[in-house]
């Protein structure tokens, strides 16, 4: 049974529990859902612009106590916290500022007097991941609040006080009752749930085991889906690059939030040219990088989320480097309660290695040298997965038309990988379909109506 606790990973210990609900409680939370759909759908806009303001407000206000959850529940080191819910405060604004615009009805060329309007489609099911447990559920819920859905969200199980905190927010800020409803399920009543007639639709987060499970569900049920799942993202240096900028920005997005990010700097694969004076700048950052205390200010590197993360991760290491992988920096276990991991830099990782093909979700990098942009494409594409990249390079152009080379839902340039209000997130292949943030965030669970006058 899916048990809802905080088990503080720096120190192992159960420091809250939460009671799951009932059958009967799952089948009143989604009653109480839809007949609040019912009245939301059709509630004045200005309302809706009125109460996401409002959330961001809260959210802004509540950022430090928030940000210490985190770090007791999946050991997000507060700053780094308090840096994801000032973007959950913009995602609410965004979509208070752009919502109506984005609804805005259109005219079909070529038919007269018809139209098409987007429409809400009824009550969705939310299924969110832990390892940013606001951020991922503001990018579901603000678009869908603004077009007028009503949800139902289940998190993870290790992080309910950030679910409760959650719904507190949303009826501080004056969310009616019943719009949006935290459900502590099991995956049997997920199941149930999403069968459920008056589910309209689902999102998930997390991995490819669970989204393969959830779209087969869904799909039997004729649900539409949209599905976020796991990343192995390259991230390109080419000979012409800022070295030092980007040796910055590989280091911060491998290691930001202990490497557990599905858009991470998984893969960085550099240019022969500067493979030995970029290896020697990385090596240098990773060796200094220590896990601190996630609820001081000044740590970069908390703890794993969980005592099965740090297994996983583990396990991954040792078996690449028994397979035959190069430790540059080497890392592993902490032998201490909790479930610490000392930071790794891996190097000449071959396809017949787990580390090749799997996705690392944790803080081990792992470095690939490319004798030319030919084998650096091949490289970045050569993975089950599909999400982002990062491109460093001076000559645009030629980054430019690399990126249109690369089998993946975004690219940046010159930056670390991340993210934004008004940036649509999402990926092909195994990371998924479907897209949130910005203008097409609105365009998943709508119903786009037709007017034939």
């Amino acid at each position: 049974m899916t048990s809802y606790q905080v088990t503080n990973p720096a120190t192992g210990e159960i420091e809250k529990q939460y009671v799951n609900h009932s059958d009967h409680e799952v089948q009143a939370i989604i009653t109480e859902s839809n007949d609040a759909y019912q009245a939301w759908r059709t509630s004045n806009i200005n309302s809706r612009v009125r109460i996401l303001n409002n959330i961001a407000d809260l959210y802004d206000k509540q950022r430090e106590a928030l940000a210490v959850i985190m770090a007791r529940e999946m050991g997000k080191p507060v700053a780094q916290g308090e840096g994801e819910l000032g973007l959950v405060s913009e995602i609410f604004r965004y979509y208070a500022k752009y919502g109506e615009q984005f609804l805005t009805t259109a005219d079909l060329p070529n038919a007269q007097n018809a139209v098409v309007k987007k429409e809400p489609v009824g009550v969705l099911l939310g299924i969110m991941p832990w390892n940013y447990p606001h951020y991922q559920v503001a990018r579901f819920i603000a678009p869908n609040l603004m077009l007028g859905n009503a949800m139902v969200l289940k998190h993870a199980p290790s992080c309910p006080e950030s679910a409760v905190a959650i719904t507190t927010i949303l009826a501080q800020a004056g969310l009616p009752k019943g719009v949006y409803n935290n459900v502590f399920a099991t995956n049997n009543q997920v199941t149930s749930i999403i069968n459920d007639k008056r589910i309209q639709g689902v999102s998930l987060t997390g991995s490819e085991r669970a989204g393969a499970a959830v779209a087969q569900t869904a799909g039997a049920a004729l649900k539409k889906v949209v599905l976020e799942l796991g990343g192995s993202d390259p991230f390109i240096v080419l000979a012409d690059a800022d070295i030092d900028q980007a040796v910055t920005c590989a280091f911060i997005g491998r290691f930001g939030n202990a490497g557990q990010a599905c858009n991470a700097a998984k893969r960085i694969i550099l240019q022969a040219d500067i493979y030995e004076e970029f290896v020697e700048k990385l090596t240098r950052r990773v060796e200094s990088l220590e896990p601190a205390d996630p609820l001081c200010k000044e740590t970069f590197l908390g703890p794993l989320s969980s005592s099965q993360a740090l297994e996983t991760i583990q396990a991954q290491y040792n078996n690449t480097i028994t397979q035959g992988a190069t430790v540059l920096v080497a890392g592993g276990q902490i032998a201490k309660s909790g479930a610490w991991f000392k930071p790794a830099l891996l190097a000449d990782v071959t396809p017949d290695m787990q580390a090749y093909h799997d996705e690392l979700f944790g803080p081990v990098a792992v470095v690939y040298k490319a004798l030319d942009i030919e084998e650096a494409i091949r490289l970045a594409n050569d993975t089950p997965f599909g999400l982002g990249a990062c491109i460093h390079t001076q000559d645009m152009a030629r980054g430019q038309a690399i990126a249109e080379r690369l089998d993946v839902g975004m690219v940046t340039f010159n930056q670390a990988p991340g993210t934004a209000a008004e940036m649509p997130f999402g990926g092909v292949k195994r990371s998924g379909f479907g897209r949130e943030l910005g203008p097409y965030g609105m365009n998943e669970f709508v119903n786009f109506k037709l007017y034939n006058k």
